[in-house]
């Protein structure tokens, strides 16, 4: 009875592990109708993102926590004296340079139940603002943007981390948002449905443009 009983234990255990939602230990971020953005000139001097900058994203079902990322975008951020520009900072992510821990579901989060890449080939995240505010994990801006994703546009709201020199700047942020929120409702399988969770984090590093 006893190995049966360890056994047991151990599968229960592996199940527990496998059902954690990374969200738990992650950051909601805010999501509310789209800003209107004002186009007007920008002030400050552009910096581009550097190849060594990250943006990734971890989802969860109840068998585990599939991770990927984006190995194509392009972004800049404006520096407006010592500090960063109001506005005028922008990511564009080319999705069809989606990868995943598993090839089989790099092929599925291209589809049409997920990103739908044939429809909707780029993300976009345009700043609408940006301030100083303390987060609960030691952020230090809160910046707000239309985050437009798969043919839907809401403003988030992301708790960031700047780190700031005369060489880089670094933006790090890991956050959560509702896929639904975005009309990303594949449910999964039966026995393996998909939380509407998705973890992003991104680590931004950007120098003076040339």
């Amino acid at each position: 009875m006893k190995p049966t009983l360890l056994a047991l234990t151990g599968a229960t255990t592996l199940v527990l592990v496998a059902c954690e939602n990374p969200a738990d230990k992650s950051t909601a971020a805010t999501v509310s109708e789209a800003k209107e953005i004002t186009q007007g000139e920008v002030s400050g001097q552009k910096w581009t993102f550097t190849e060594d900058s990250t943006i990734t994203f971890v989802g969860s079902k109840v068998t585990g926590k599939p991770e990927g990322g984006f190995k194509k975008f392009s972004g800049h951020f404006y520096v407006d004296g010592e500090s960063l520009a109001a506005s005028g900072h922008e990511v564009e992510i080319d999705m069809s340079s989606t990868w995943s821990d598993a090839e089989k579901l790099t092929g599925h989060l291209l589809s049409a139940d997920f990103f739908d890449v044939e429809q909707f080939p780029t993300s976009t995240f345009t700043v609408t603002g940006i301030e100083k505010k303390a987060g609960s994990k030691g952020e230090t801006h809160l910046l707000t943007g239309n985050f437009s994703f798969h043919g839907v546009t809401k403003s988030i709201d992301i708790p960031v981390t700047v780190g700031q020199s005369a060489e880089e700047i670094t933006v790090k942020a890991d956050f959560y948002i509702n896929r639904f929120d975005f009309n990303v409702k594949y449910p999964g399988k039966t026995d393996d449905l998909i939380r509407e969770q998705v973890v992003i984090r991104f680590d931004l590093k950007a120098k003076p443009e040339a």
